[in-house]
């Protein structure tokens, strides 16, 4: 299983992340992360290489993914949008799962999206959450 998590933060939910995905490989490998503050990344990576994970981390902008490790089974956006980006929807595979918070600065709902086919997706709603704004291209200024 290859999964993207948006807004990697202090490592937490990656390590998790690396922990539900692991196989033979090192413990994180096909988990990739992005994080838009590079300090706050360079502390996470110091923090998982620490406890053995080894998941690939990358600053900049999540909104965008990660396009040239696409497709992902999974995506895993810890941040609140406006909408759901379609640069993501577009790194799934056929059949995956992207789960984001949508709606406005304050307030969203939790959606999973899932790629039927090329270009068709189903969204279920999840309940209601509040997590901090996406900045990026297709998410906050």
């Amino acid at each position: 299983t290859k999964v993207l998590e948006i807004g990697t933060g202090s490592g937490y939910e990656t390590a998790i992340l690396c922990t539900l995905t692991a196989s033979e490989r090192p413990l994180g490998d096909n988990v990739y992360a992005i994080e838009r503050l590079a300090q706050l990344a360079d502390q996470a990576g110091t923090a998982l290489h620490g406890l053995g994970y080894w998941p690939h981390l990358r600053v900049g902008d999540g909104a965008a993914g990660w396009p040239e490790e696409a497709p992902f089974d999974g995506i895993l956006v810890s941040a609140g949008a406006p909408v759901v980006p379609d640069s993501l929807c577009s790194q799934l595979k056929p059949g995956g799962r992207l789960v984001i918070p949508v709606g406005g600065k304050g307030y969203q709902e939790l959606v999973r999206v899932r790629q039927k086919s090329p270009n068709k997706f189903d969204r279920e709603y999840l309940g209601a959450v509040c997590f901090v704004p996406l900045i990026g291209e297709e998410g906050w200024e």
